[in-house]
C-alpha cells in the first residue's frame, strides 16, 4: 500500500485555486476543496458544469493547467505513478473481459500490478467474500448479472488496496433492491480504511452514504457540507405552490415573517419557511384566497438533497443525463 507522508495525515486529496480551460472556455474556475482519510465524499454536479475535467486531473488522465492537486500526498504532475499506485477507479461503464471468470479477472490485474502470487491469492479470497461472489468464481462475467458485474469491478479496483477509490455511478441501471446492496459493499470498503470519492445521480445515494459532499456548477463549488448541513441550509419545512398566478402570489407572499425566501421553477415556485411548516401552511392559504388568487397545487415537505440540488444549481441531476458517463478517457467536460 501507498505510504502517506505524516505531514499529510488527514487530508487525503486537497485541490487548492485549481483552473481549467478548454479552447479559451474556462471549465474549472480557481476551485479549491479537501477530503479527509477515511471519508465518503460525494462530488456532484450537472453536466458540464467541470465535474469529470476535476476528477480527470485527480486520477491524472488530464495534466493541470493552474493551480495544486494532490492525492495521497503525492503531487498530480509531479509524481503521477505515485498517485496511480494510489487509487482504484471504477468507471460507469462496463470493462470486464466477458469470456473471463470471475477469478480470472482478480487474477489477472493482480498480475498487471505485479502483486506477489500469495498476496494476489489470499487478495482474491478476501474479496469473493466481501462482495459475495464466491459462488460465482469459476462464472464467465457474459453471463453475470448486472449487479454481481459490478460487485466484480468494485474488488477488481480494490485488488491493489487503494488508498482512495473513486467510483463513478457504482449503481446506475440497478433495481432498487441491488442498489441498497451495493451500498452494503461500499460502506463495507469504506470500513477497510479505503476514502470514497463518490459520483452518482442519485441524491438519495449521496445523502445515506456520504460524509461530506461538494456541488459544483459553473466550474465553481457552490456548497460543501454534511449532508444534514446543507438540507438546513433550506430551512425547516419547503412548500411548493402552483397558482393561477405565481408572480402575483410572491408578491402577496413576500412579507410574511415566517417566509424565508421564494424561487420560481419551471412549474409554479418554491417557499422555504423558518418554523413548522404546518403552522405556515394555513396562513399562507388565507393570505392567497383574500388575494383572489386560485391555488392549483400546494406541498408540504421536509427538505431532501435533491432539493438542495436544485435549489442550488436550478436542475434536477436526474434529468441532467443519468446514464451518462461522468468520467471521461481523457479531456472530457
Amino acid at each position: 500500500m501507498a505510504e502517506i507522508p505524516q505531514k499529510n495525515r488527514e487530508i487525503i486529496i486537497r485541490v487548492e485555486n485549481l483552473e481549467y480551460s478548454y479552447k479559451g472556455v474556462k471549465a474549472v474556475d480557481g476551485i479549491s476543496f479537501s477530503v479527509k482519510k477515511g471519508e465518503i465524499f460525494s462530488f456532484l454536479g450537472p453536466n458540464g458544469a467541470g465535474k469529470s475535467t476535476v476528477i480527470n486531473i485527480l486520477i491524472t488522465l488530464l495534466a493541470k493547467q493552474t493551480g495544486t492537486a494532490a492525492v495521497a500526498g503525492y503531487d498530480v504532475t509531479k509524481d503521477p505513478q505515485k498517485v496511480r499506485e494510489s487509487i482504484g477507479i471504477v468507471f460507469q461503464d462496463i470493462t470486464l473481459d466477458r469470456d473471463m471468470t470471475v477469478w480470472e479477472i482478480l487474477e489477472f490485474h493482480g498480475r498487471l500490478y505485479n502483486m506477489p502470487l500469495e498476496q494476489r491469492r489470499k487478495r482474491i479470497e478476501e474479496l469473493l467474500d466481501l462482495v459475495e461472489l464466491e459462488a460465482k468464481r469459476d462464472e464467465r462475467t457474459k453471463n453475470l448479472s448486472g449487479g454481481m458485474k459490478r460487485r466484480l469491478e468494485i474488488a477488481r479496483g480494490l485488488m491493489t488496496r487503494p488508498l482512495v477509490l473513486f467510483l463513478d455511478e457504482p449503481t446506475i441501471g440497478l433495481d432498487p433492491q441491488t442498489r441498497i446492496r451495493m451500498w452494503d459493499y461500499i460502506k463495507g470498503v469504506n470500513d477497510e480504511g479505503t476514502t470514497i470519492f463518490l459520483t452518482t445521480h442519485y441524491m438519495d445515494e449521496a445523502d445515506q452514504l456520504s460524509d461530506r459532499i461538494s456541488i459544483i456548477d459553473h466550474g465553481r463549488i457552490i456548497v460543501s457540507g454534511k449532508p444534514w448541513e446543507l438540507k438546513n441550509t433550506l430551512g425547516r419545512d419547503l412548500i411548493y405552490l402552483e397558482t393561477g398566478n405565481n408572480n402575483a402570489a410572491i408578491r402577496a407572499l413576500k412579507d410574511l415573517p415566517s417566509i424565508r425566501d421564494m424561487k420560481i421553477k419551471t412549474r409554479g415556485f418554491v417557499i422555504r419557511v423558518t418554523e413548522d411548516g404546518s403552522k405556515v401552511l394555513p396562513i399562507i392559504i388565507d393570505t392567497l384566497r383574500n388575494a383572489g388568487i386560485e391555488i392549483s397545487t400546494i406541498n408540504l415537505k421536509k427538505p431532501s438533497m435533491d432539493d438542495v440540488f436544485v435549489f442550488y444549481t436550478g436542475k434536477d441531476l436526474r434529468d441532467e443525463g443519468a446514464g451518462k458517463a461522468s468520467f471521461h478517457r481523457a479531456g472530457g467536460k
